[in-house]
């Protein structure tokens, strides 16, 4: 109810003016002045100033509002200060007749100096029936109100699922763009070392048989990869370090500086000290340090351009990923690859799936859909989230894909502890979350509903505990979707 603060004023406003103030009303533009005049009488004059609490959330709604002059702001105090409704001059609001409002969803507020007419609920049916034309007002006022709060809670379910979108992307961002910048600082500091490297070489003044020995060695070296290194680095650890020692110490014995950088790259490329002993035997000691120096920066610079290769394409992955989620640069109709929707959005949520087993088990050559392929990816979000908000941080989650008579099916598992059989029928309700205050706006699954509907489809659910399945099937006509 509004605030008992808020009593009438000192001096009431005359009848006959207060009737014509209440032509200002945008749903009462032509009532006739003496029906006017019968809501001047039965009704609640008040006015409250700048600043004043008119009524609390969860307080009992009570009183149809006639707002004269001034504006009420409407804010939900869990989640945030999101504005739920604003009330300005000329409008009608609070509880109308034919409507199920029972509370306030949110505390308001006068915004300035706020006059408006209270009529209490006890006697709507009196209202309705000295003003006919009240009832044909009220529902007009009634389908414009659910449409704007419907269109505000939408946008900010947009909003959560976008930031929710840049959190994943800018993670699954950042460690390939970190990979790269370490891989470039790497390959710069190895090219600013063989710089004053060259000279060394240069005088070392090889006959042409000697460059074809190195030339021959360090391709045996280069080689050696995928029959040496990964067997020593993955499979014995100490045997790899031993080997590193080992190289460290023939380096030292020679007196070879930067051994500790050489020895760790010959390594990692497999070299052994024996193969050291026959490079020394065709340049000789000085000759070999200086080789080796040059080669181990080579190798190391070669990685490096490797990873900035790889780390890039990974950027360049991500990016058509979200091309693809988003589909920008298109027309609304598609025909719609659905197992590439799935895929693409899987990878935007990669974030949230570090410990999540992933299966994907889609039927082979499935024909493309006509569909709007934005949408049909806000669909898979919103069943993929809800999976992983069950799972937590463990469990498995089985995305299939499958033709079943003339539709496609779209099956979206998890093997969370599952949804309670008297709610499985009200999660698709709009507003209707199980999770914690502030963290859903319970419009998820309603707008996954009504996207599928829209194509002509069937959203479904069956749950128990440790197996739930959200099934969603599409039409494979497009005659039928549209």
């Amino acid at each position: 109810m509004f605030s008992p603060a808020l009593a009438a004023p000192e001096a009431l406003t005359p009848l006959d003016e207060l009737a014509a103030a209440l032509d200002r009303i945008g749903p009462m533009h032509d009532l006739p002045f003496d029906d006017r005049l019968w809501l001047a009488k039965h009704g609640k004059e008040v006015r409250a100033g700048a600043g004043d609490t008119l009524f609390e959330e969860g307080d009992a709604a009570e009183h149809m509002v006639l707002i004269i002059k001034g504006e009420i702001h409407v804010r939900r105090q869990r989640g945030g200060p999101m504005a739920l409704f604003i009330g300005r001059t000329g409008q009608m609001t609070g509880v109308l007749p034919f409507s199920r409002m029972k509370t306030y969803g949110g505390q308001g507020f006068a915004v300035s100096p706020v006059w408006a007419l209270l009529i209490h609920r006890s006697q709507f049916p009196e209202m309705l029936a000295a003003i006919p034309t009240m009832a044909q007002r009220v529902v007009s006022t009634l389908l414009d109100r659910v449409r704007e709060v419907t269109r505000i809670e939408q946008q900010a379910e947009k909003l959560a699922a976008l930031g929710q979108l840049a959190g994943n992307l800018s993670h699954e961002l950042n460690n390939p763009a970190s990979a790269a910048q370490r891989a470039a600082a790497s390959l710069l500091a190895a090219l600013r070392s063989n710089r004053s490297n060259r000279y060394r070489l240069v005088n070392l003044s090889l006959s042409e048989e000697q460059v074809r020995a190195v030339e021959a060695w360090e391709e045996k070296m280069l080689c050696r990869i995928p029959e040496t290194l990964n067997p020593v680095q993955e499979g014995d650890p100490l045997a790899f370090i031993a080997g590193e020692e080992s190289l460290r110490a023939w380096l030292g014995a020679i007196g070879c500086g930067d051994a500790w950088e050489v020895a760790a790259q010959l390594a990692e490329q497999g070299v052994t000290s024996s193969d050291l002993d026959d490079l020394r035997a065709i340049l000789g000691a000085e000759g070999a340090c200086t080789s080796l120096q040059f080669f181990a920066r080579y190798l190391r610079s070669s990685r490096a351009a490797e990873t900035i290769v790889n780390s890039t394409a990974r950027i360049f992955d991500l990016i058509g990923a979200v091309k693809d989620y988003s589909n920008m640069d298109r027309s609304p109709i598609l025909e719609v690859d659905v197992p590439a929707g799935l895929d693409a959005t899987l990878q935007m949520l990669h974030s949230r799936m570090d410990n999540i087993e992933i299966e994907r088990d889609y039927q082979p050559d499935l024909p493309r859909i006509s569909a709007y392929a934005g949408e049909l990816n806000q669909v898979w979000t919103a069943l993929i989230e809800n999976a992983l908000d069950a799972l937590g941080n463990h469990g498995r989650l089985r995305v299939a894909c499958r033709l079943e008579a003339d539709m496609l099916l779209v099956e979206i598992w998890d093997t969370g502890p599952g949804i309670p059989p008297e709610l499985q029928e009200r999660i698709f309700e709009p507003f209707f979350t199980t999770k914690a205050p502030g963290k859903g706006l319970g419009l998820g699954l309603d707008n996954a509903m009504r996207i599928v509907r829209k194509h002509s489809g069937h959203l479904s659910v069956k749950s128990d505990p440790g197996s739930t399945c959200f099934r969603v099937r599409l039409p494979l006509d497009q005659l039928q979707a549209y």
